[in-house]
């Protein structure tokens, strides 16, 4: 079993990454020679603008952006709820749309072969979709 479907230790994964991970990636994400992006969006309560970094992978027609703890994640709800948000990624701006939770089997021809078997090791079964604006 991997670290993410257990629940125990995807939590304690997860808060780590939230707390102390995520401020020290935030410094970097984005960046033009940088892995990680930023995903920029709105809170579906509070109307608050969020920046979240994740690792979002250039497409033909928009990103994917892979969902190791599941898509019952804030800042994905928040740009599901907004339908759209901002990704920063390798120095370039781009405004996306129409975010949908798709299946791995539909985007993993999509990805590099690097990625896609870093995704595959830690489970990755959905990704979230965007189109370009």
């Amino acid at each position: 079993m991997t670290t993410y479907t257990k629940p125990r230790v995807r939590d304690a994964v997860r808060s780590f990454n939230k707390h102390l991970l995520n401020p020290a990636m935030m410094v970097v994400a984005g960046r033009r020679y940088w892995y990680a992006s930023t995903i920029a969006h709105v809170g579906r309560k509070s109307g608050r603008h969020y920046t979240t970094p994740v690792v979002a992978v250039p497409i033909p027609d928009g990103f994917v952006v892979p969902l190791p703890y599941g898509s019952d994640v804030d800042w994905l709800r928040n740009v599901r709820a907004a339908g759209s948000a901002t990704i920063k990624c390798k120095g370039q701006t781009y405004h996306v749309v129409r975010p949908n939770i798709v299946d791995a089997s539909a985007v993993e021809s999509l990805l590099p072969a690097a990625r896609r078997r870093v995704f595959n090791a830690f489970d990755v079964d959905s990704y979230a979709k965007f189109a370009l604006a």
